[in-house]
């Protein structure tokens, strides 16, 4: 155990990505990290951009001699990944294991032999050397399957709650509510018995998630979305949105919905509208074109960006810990995932593979497995 397959994406400066496996030495652990032997790494939508960025992957082209994918960049979309250039990036948010190695610290050591989940930035990958407090340590039975997505989707989820909290809202809007983390999201707000609007644009996605127990399901497609929009608001008070879509009208239709709700008991008029802040973070980009905003809801509201990140940096190291524990304790019922498919290093630079779970379809979910 000297080398580890990585996955790496580089974009080069005449407008070309490439994605390569190679092979690179395993770390020495310092005292307080840990080597974990990756078994499962899910593909989430986050890993897209640093994977791929603007690339044309219609003509990508992989290369079995040399495991190498190349694909040209779309048209015009050089400058928007300009800090990128020329710069060779390790891929895979997170992902789970066995710790086989260990630094001299009794944290680090305590962990060898152990089920851990960990996040990392480069967990496509067959080995990875991280530090202890990257690590979410399992409870004895949980499968390294089990605890691959216990960061992005199981966090994210909880701390939407929290920032929902620390702003005084009530009640939450959720877009693209049918996803991973929807699903998780609506098990969340139901065990704390929060008001959650789901918005999808299928029938067959309301049908998800009615099953789960979802009283709020809004369908973006029916003809009478935004009376519905404004109904479901109306019932729950809700002044906080998170956008997974980005583009469109979408955010400007909730916050007008906001709005209307807000004012609707005002006496006489005024001009800067109804004085309850509105919110919406957009904190995905499943629609890259620009995001209208079609000003109908007075001047006290907000539109910005949400990292999970960032909102775990706001909160306290005990409630992150005890966010851990929750995720450990839970994996196999309020944060479980099913995968659709397991795929290897290789198979996952195959352009067959990359159309699959690029379309990012309701209920498929990729599973990278390093020792396939």
């Amino acid at each position: 155990m000297t080398t580890s397959k990585q996955l790496f994406s580089t974009i080069s400066s005449k407008g070309e990505l490439s994605l390569s496996l190679v092979d690179v030495d395993i770390p020495k652990p310092k005292p307080h990290e840990v080597v974990v032997k990756i078994e499962a790494a899910p593909i989430n939508p986050s890993d897209m951009w640093p994977m791929f960025g603007p690339a044309d992957l219609r003509a990508a082209i992989f290369s079995n001699d040399d495991k190498t994918l190349k694909a040209p960049l779309h048209e015009g979309m050089l400058s928007r990944v300009k800090p990128r250039i020329d710069r060779t990036l390790p891929i895979g948010n997170e992902g789970a294991g066995t710790v086989v190695a260990a630094g001299d610290s009794p944290q680090a050591q305590a962990l060898i032999g152990k089920t851990v989940a960990v996040l990392s930035g480069a967990m496509y990958s067959e080995y990875c050397c991280v530090p202890v407090q990257a690590c979410i340590v399992h409870n004895e039975g949980t499968t390294a399957k089990q605890a691959a997505s216990s960061f992005v989707n199981p966090l994210t989820a909880l701390c939407m709650i929290e920032t929902m909290r620390q702003e005084g809202h009530k009640a939450l809007v959720h877009t693209a509510a049918a996803s991973s983390l929807g699903i998780m999201l609506n098990k969340v707000c139901i065990q704390a018995d929060i008001d959650l609007v789901n918005i999808v644009r299928k029938q067959e996605q309301v049908d998800i998630l009615k099953a789960l127990g979802a009283k709020y399901v809004l369908n973006s497609s029916d003809e009478n979305f935004k009376k519905d929009l404004y109904k479901a608001i109306d019932a729950t008070g809700a002044t906080l949105a998170f956008d997974a879509i980005g583009g469109g009208t979408l955010v400007s239709d909730i916050l007008t919905a906001m709005e209307a709700v807000g004012s609707k008991d005002a006496r006489g008029f005024n001009t800067y509208g109804s004085a309850e802040n509105k919110q919406v973070y957009i904190y995905g980009g499943l629609d890259f074109s620009p995001s209208v905003l079609n000003r109908a809801y007075g001047m006290t509201w907000g539109i910005g960006g949400w990292l999970l990140m960032r909102s775990l940096g706001k909160l306290e190291v005990t409630k992150v810990l005890a966010m851990h524990k929750r995720v450990a304790d839970e994996i196999n019922t309020t944060f479980a995932l099913d995968f659709s498919d397991e795929i290897s290093l290789e198979e996952a630079m195959q352009p067959a593979n990359i159309a699959r779970y690029n379309a990012k379809k309701t209920g498929e979910k990729f599973l990278i497995n390093p020792s396939k």
